[in-house]
């Protein structure tokens, strides 16, 4: 995982749901650090920086387009 590269931040664990979904239907690995921490005590996401998804280099650009598509028509992200 130390290749892994950090993509996005998002402040609350409901936020990364579509995402998830998403990413484990195209195939690309992924890890969202401080994931179950923020889940726990939402108010730690200040504390830690937030829930960051990280991805392995090959698969950023993928990724990107992935987030540019659901920021541009969902506004969920």
């Amino acid at each position: 995982m130390t290749e892994f590269i950090t993509v996005a931040t998002f402040n609350f664990a409901h936020e990364i749901t579509v995402l998830k979904s998403i990413l484990d239907h195209e195939g690309i690995p992924y890890l969202f650090q401080n994931e179950n921490l923020i889940s726990v005590d939402p108010l730690a996401t200040f504390a830690y920086g937030g829930i960051q998804l990280k991805v392995h280099p090959n698969d950023l650009d993928q990724v990107k387009e992935i987030l540019d598509h659901l920021d541009n028509n969902l506004k969920i992200v």
